[in-house]
């Protein structure tokens, strides 16, 4: 079922545009705000994925207006207007 608000669960999902192609992935969800890695390493993906992600200075927050759906494997982004 696809909702649109993060959760720690999302971390480590890739990030897609509306056209389905891959921009990122979920590094880390902090207070309801899911941060994105934009070129992440094998390291870096990994991470993530065992919920040890940590953003820093290369990850960028996403604006919760900018979220289209979250599905099991994916955050898709609402398309450019």
């Amino acid at each position: 079922m696809a909702r649109m608000h993060v959760t720690e669960d999302d971390e480590g999902k890739n990030v897609v545009n509306s056209s389905g192609k891959k921009i990122g992935i979920v590094t880390e969800v902090r207070n309801g705000t899911a941060y994105v890695n934009a070129d992440p390493g094998i390291t870096d993906t990994i991470r993530s994925k065992l919920g040890w992600g940590d953003a820093d200075k290369d990850d960028y927050a996403l604006q919760k207006d900018r979220i289209d759906t979250i599905t099991d494997d994916e955050v898709r982004l609402k398309k450019n207007l």
